[in-house]
């Protein structure tokens, strides 16, 4: 069997509220303008490669990868 036999329907689990931010993430949006909660499922989602965070224009920006 081939490794891309194995990876074709590779899923990552998500929680409803990660799935909330992952909606909210349609563009990219500066960190800063999620409350604290949504933060910390952030760092989740970074840490699961589900998006990204990045420095533009002197603030931190997440935006949603392109493969979920």
């Amino acid at each position: 069997m081939k490794i891309n036999e194995l990876i074709s329907n590779f899923t990552i689990f998500t929680t409803n509220e990660e799935q909330v931010v992952l909606d909210k993430l349609q563009a990219p949006c500066y960190y800063e303008t999620f409350n604290e909660r949504e933060r910390r499922v952030i760092e989740g989602l970074v840490q699961k490669s589900m998006c990204s965070k990045f420095v533009k224009h002197g603030g931190m920006m997440v935006k949603r990868n392109e493969d979920n």
